[in-house]
């Protein structure tokens, strides 16, 4: 119960910061809702994927995953600051295991990006899309999964670093390349090889294809099948919080 109340504790803190900071769920949803309409606006007068969708209608779930991505890995970075007010010392001492810890952070960060990205997926119907109550419920439970993956990973990116000025490395270096490499612009299939290779070592990729599967079934935009796409994210959420674990517990 000790460790259930731990994770219980993490969870509650970041969605009370949350709630609390109207600012930041705005600035969260403003991207993607820019992201979505300008730039997927402007290219769909010259891009036409073809399958009988758009070009919003294709980067959609890609947009979706990019409101994971930034959230996730933005929710995990908090650890940076945790670090240097000294809060983490605070739970670091706390009596249960570092895997509760990692836990309780990656289910932190997963809440605050599902219901981003709940808010976002709602813009289905402005954009041509139908999607039934099933695909809804399939589409939430994706990002639930990718979420916790990408929370992870940004548990692991966070261990590296003491001070919050590093983020603009965090940004430019790991980020948006995650980003640009997932097909959540364009098909990964169509990259030239080394970014293919890239493409498909990048758990965002498979997040994004699988709600390519939800949003888009039938068209064709997907480049695996949803077996890969939630096998893969199983296995990189299961690797990255034991390795988030091990390297909590160098911190004894």
């Amino acid at each position: 119960m000790i460790e259930v109340n731990a994770v219980y504790v993490l969870v509650v803190r970041e969605f009370k910061k949350l709630v609390r900071e109207k600012s930041r769920l705005v600035s969260a949803l403003a991207r993607p809702v820019l992201w979505l309409f300008l730039v997927g606006g402007g290219m769909s007068r010259f891009v036409t994927p073809g399958m009988g969708i758009n070009y919003m209608q294709f980067i959609f779930p890609g947009i979706i995953g990019m409101t994971i991505l930034f959230s996730s890995i933005f929710s995990s970075i908090s650890i940076i600051w945790d670090k240097e007010f000294g809060l983490m010392k605070e739970i670091l001492v706390a009596p249960v295991s570092r895997f509760s810890i990692v836990v309780g952070k990656a289910l932190s960060g997963t809440v605050v990006s599902v219901i981003q990205a709940a808010v976002i997926l709602m813009f289905f119907p402005f954009l041509g899309i139908k999607l039934n109550f099933p695909a809804v419920l399939n589409t939430i439970l994706i990002a639930v999964l990718l979420s916790f993956c990408i929370s992870s990973l940004g548990i692991i990116i966070s261990t590296f670093y003491e001070s919050f000025e590093s983020f603009s490395v965090i940004m430019n270096f790991i980020v948006m390349p995650m980003f640009f490499l997932s097909g959540a612009m364009y098909p990964v299939n169509r990259l030239p090889a080394i970014l293919k290779i890239l493409s498909k070592l990048n758990p965002l990729t498979y997040g994004i294809d699988a709600l390519k599967h939800s949003i888009l079934p039938n068209s064709g935009m997907a480049d695996f099948s949803i077996i890969t796409d939630l096998a893969v994210l199983v296995i990189a959420s299961v690797v990255f919080v034991l390795a988030a674990g091990l390297l909590f517990e160098r911190k004894k």
